[in-house]
């Protein structure tokens, strides 16, 4: 599964030709959730609560980054890479 960022030990990742709606991987040591795109909504997993927090907001900030990944993913191209949290 490719990577489009890790900051503070948070790997966020893809999957190619993924199931909609629109959304990314988190995962912090051997948790792991999955967050939808548009909503920032949490459909599956779980992370610690701090983890969660830094992962909306890096979210949040990327968004249209994110959207971008997706569509990327779907045709079977390279993934760009997100910046992480400072």
């Amino acid at each position: 599964m490719p990577e489009l960022s890790q900051f503070y030990g948070i790997v966020i990742k893809n999957h190619y030709n993924d199931h909609n709606p629109p959304h990314f991987r988190a995962q912090y040591g051997s948790d792991q959730m999955v967050v939808v795109v548009n909503t920032l909504g949490v459909i599956g997993g779980r992370i610690a609560p701090r983890a969660t927090g830094l992962v909306m907001e890096w979210a949040a900030q990327h968004q249209r980054e994110l959207h971008q990944a997706w569509e990327q993913a779907r045709s079977m191209e390279p993934l760009d890479r997100i910046d992480p949290l400072p």
